[in-house]
């Protein structure tokens, strides 16, 4: 049977307007949700759509888009060698992107091939329901609430939304005010009834509370994406309502040690409210938001060879100066547990480099057994550690394990090729010096898959989509536009304290707060989850300078429809029209 709707799924994509111009070659995305009889019918038409999101969220696809256009992330032509792809990173980096960029279409491509997936399932699983099915209607339920969903994603980036009942009709594109109808008339329909306890893989009562707090906080971005958003009472009073019903239901709690929400056991962290399950299942998933940030010449398990990073994107100069300007005299590593997880204990003795390379450190190691190496987590500066390759290409080895040497120096064209350290410096741009293989600090935010059978495929990190810190910020923005700074001030600093597993790195409690501070307060939180692009417009900010950044047109806001899904859809007149300034 699963079978049959996956063909049933090729049958009809190619029918949904623009949607069949996207790469039809479909794939079991996700093989977790399975049964027999009329329950594979259930879970055959779910999983498809709820495996796709991974693929929408991949690195060079919606994931990356929301990094690079925002002030948080920065990916040069590394070397002059990695990472040009046609420029279309830099392009984005910039606000110079076009219809044509693969970036933007490659995301649009695959967040509109989900949405096709979510209303197949719904057309699938409504007879079912209307027939009786108590498990169809359930997942009829979430069918609905990943549908809206996924268009709220589409109308933050490109101020559209589909509208669509069944696979057969044309889709009515919506903007505006009427686009946040739509949304809202799906999560409304579901939020009473939806399940409340299928866990963090799944939409549950909690994640609907929380796309409705999404959706009310940004209305007055999405119905004028290119004015001075205008915060209504009203909006503002939902936002409240939806999160304290989250924040009162007593089934999420903040976690003490801020990593473990990335780690490879996060399935089962009481502060997620709803993620990407992956469990090891999805084979095309990988480990991207772990690797992609990481040196290329770092390998963080020494279990696998093969295991190491791409020497992706950097944090900007800018937002690190967010960090150093918080904390002042303070190395923010020691004041904020968010900022660094130290997890290399390298022995005093070896700290310091003083007149060493590659070519004359061979007793320069300390030893680890291989699966108690992990690298670092967080803000990743300076020189690096990790295990180190010798001629044949395996990993040097000492008595008790691997050798941990400062980590040498192998990709790129730099004079430090095979010679020097990954010494990663806060400069990072698209200069001959700024984009050479080590520049910019990187994000290591989530932990490499322990479970993994090389170290990147089948990754059982579950990607985190929404948590309980986020409902918290919510909310406080929404005090805070509403008047209320004392309660706004009690959320941030609730988020705050809560990190507390290492004390000594505990953030103290904030003695002020405003809107800017607040900003800051979610770049904090928040970074390199998808977030930033959006907080930027909503706070004013995405006007503004950072480097490399070439534009203060408001009409980047928004991206450029791509112009394939234009000509694709022009049998239609007037379905597609290009956002303004492309």
């Amino acid at each position: 049977m699963k079978n049959s709707i996956l063909i049933l799924i090729t049958l009809i994509l190619p029918a949904i307007i623009n949607w069949g111009c996207t790469d039809l070659e479909e794939e079991v995305l996700d093989e977790s949700l399975t049964g027999s009889g009329q329950a594979e019918l259930i879970s055959g038409s779910i999983a498809p759509a709820y495996g796709q999101v991974s693929w929408v969220w991949r690195h060079t696809n919606y994931y990356g888009l929301q990094l690079l256009a925002a002030d948080e992330a920065i990916l040069p032509y590394r070397g002059g060698t990695d990472w040009f792809d046609g420029g279309k990173f830099m392009a984005v980096h910039q606000h110079q992107m076009t219809s044509g960029n693969d970036l933007v279409g490659s995301s649009w491509n695959e967040l509109t091939k989900n949405l096709s997936r979510a209303i197949l399932a719904i057309e699938v699983l409504r007879p079912l329901s209307a027939d009786g099915d108590q498990e169809a209607t359930g997942a009829l339920y979430e069918m609905r609430a990943l549908r809206a969903y996924l268009n709220m994603l589409m109308l933050e980036s490109w101020g559209v939304v589909f509208a669509k009942e069944t696979s057969d009709e044309i889709s009515e594109v919506l903007r505006g005010q009427d686009a946040i109808d739509y949304i809202e008339e799906d999560l409304l329909a579901v939020v009473d009834v939806i399940n409340t306890d299928l866990g963090p893989g799944r939409i549950t009562q909690n994640a609907v509370w929380g796309f409705l707090a999404r959706l009310y906080l940004n209305s007055a971005v999405y119905r004028d994406p290119y004015g001075t958003p205008e915060f209504t009472t009203e909006d503002m009073n939902r936002v409240i309502t939806y999160t304290d019903n989250i924040i009162n239901s007593g089934q999420y709690s903040l976690s003490s040690e801020y990593f473990d929400l990335f780690n490879d056991d996060n399935i089962g962290n009481p502060e997620i409210i709803f993620s990407l399950d992956q469990r090891g299942v999805l084979r095309r998933e990988h480990s991207r938001w772990a690797y992609w940030s990481i040196a290329g010449s770092m390998f963080p398990r020494p279990e696998f060879t093969s295991a190491d990073g791409t020497d992706g994107p950097a944090i900007t100069s800018d937002f690190y100066q967010t960090w150093a300007d918080a904390y002042g005299d303070v190395d923010p590593a020691e004041a904020d547990a968010r900022f660094y997880q130290q997890n290399t204990m390298v022995p005093e003795e070896l700290l310091d480099l003083t007149g060493l390379n590659t070519e004359n450190d061979e007793d320069h190691y300390y030893c680890v057994a291989p699966l108690e190496f992990e690298m670092d987590r967080g803000i990743l500066r300076g020189v690096q550690w990790g295990p180190r390759k010798g001629p044949d290409g395996e990993f040097l080895t000492c008595d008790n394990g691997v050798r941990i040497y400062p980590v040498k120096q192998i990709k790129g064209n730099g004079p430090d090729r095979d010679i020097g350290y990954v010494d990663h410096v806060v400069r990072v741009d698209f200069t001959n010096d700024g984009r050479l293989h080590n520049t910019g600090y990187r994000v290591s935010k989530y932990q490499f898959s322990r479970t993994s059978p090389n170290g990147n495929n089948f990754s059982s990190v579950d990607l985190v989509l929404m948590r309980l810190a986020e409902i918290y910020l919510m909310r406080a923005e929404a005090k805070l536009r509403s008047g209320d700074a004392a309660g706004a001030l009690a959320d941030v600093n609730t988020v705050r304290t809560s990190r507390n597993a290492r004390p000594d790195q505990t953030p103290p409690p904030l003695p002020a707060l405003d809107l800017d501070i607040l900003f800051r307060e979610r770049g904090f939180e928040l970074y390199w989850e998808g977030f930033r692009r959006g907080d930027q417009i909503r706070f004013g900010k995405y006007e503004g300078s950072w480097t490399e950044k070439a534009s203060d047109d408001v009409n980047k806001r928004l991206f450029p429809i791509p112009q394939n899904a234009i000509d694709g859809a022009s049998n239609v007149e007037g379905f597609l029209v290009q956002n303004p300034g492309y």
